[in-house]
């Protein structure tokens, strides 16, 4: 099940985490469940397994912009600039997380009751 989705998901990047990790380039080779053995076993930083998560960077890239995020805000906080709230330092971790999609599933509404009547048709399954 797991292979089945890995393949369908994008199967040039399981190719190439076969290679990478085993040393294996013709993973339709292997008898099945040594080949799904192999794939639920690769890292979670492998190209097939962002790819299924949706992930852009890996945890370790993220864990290491948050760290450069929360020095840069220390450093900032120190200065003049930041008495007076100016030149706030840009997020690394938001910029990598950047999502350049268009955001066409937001709904605005003008008043509480518009609001109101949206989340009852929402809470009632009425999408």
């Amino acid at each position: 099940m797991i292979m089945a989705s890995m393949v369908a998901t994008d199967e040039t990047a399981l190719i190439c985490d076969f290679a990478e990790t085993y040393h294996i380039l013709d993973y339709k080779g292997l008898p099945l469940r040594l080949a799904a053995a192999l794939a639920s076993g690769l890292r979670d930083g492998s190209r097939i397994k962002m790819a299924m998560s949706g992930a852009t960077i890996g945890s370790d890239t993220a864990l290491l912009a948050a760290a450069v995020d929360r020095l840069s805000l220390l450093v900032w906080s120190k200065t003049k600039d930041a008495e007076k709230n100016r030149n706030k330092p840009k997020s690394m971790l938001a910029m990598l997380l950047k999502d350049d999609r268009p955001k066409d599933d937001l709904e605005k509404f003008d008043t509480a009751e518009e609001f109101e009547a949206a989340r009852k048709r929402i809470i009632q399954g009425g999408g």
